[in-house]
């Protein structure tokens, strides 16, 4: 089963392309022309687009537990970090993601950088 990713407007555009190799259905709010979308019309076309949603915005995160997938919900809590550092993180998760894409109860997937060097 192909995963399809709706990246939230908080994210670059150019994740499209750099995600293509695992995630080659994947959509861009702003792409879509939904750039300054509310919420709720992003969780709706998640949902009508059979998408999970990939987000930075912690608001998604309370939406989910008040709602409940679908959708399903990548927390991406990385910061402000380069492109390249985001589809890294996102790529080398990509079995976490289709693990938690399969699993039926499960709503939100937090993804991180963990502790960085000083």
């Amino acid at each position: 089963m192909a995963v399809r990713l709706l990246l939230d407007e908080n994210l670059s555009e150019q994740l499209v392309r750099a995600l293509a190799p695992q995630f080659a259905e994947s959509l861009h709010v702003r792409l879509l022309g939904l750039g300054g979308a509310s919420d709720l019309q992003l969780w709706n076309l998640a949902i009508a687009e059979d998408c999970v949603l990939v987000t930075k915005d912690e608001d998604f995160v309370k939406l989910s537990v008040l709602r409940g997938p679908p959708p399903k919900v990548i927390w991406l809590n990385a910061g402000n970090v380069a492109n390249a550092v985001v589809s890294s993180l996102i790529l080398q998760n990509a079995d976490a993601i289709e693990a938690f894409v399969a699993h039926t109860e499960l709503g939100v997937l937090a993804l991180g950088l963990g502790p960085r060097p000083r």
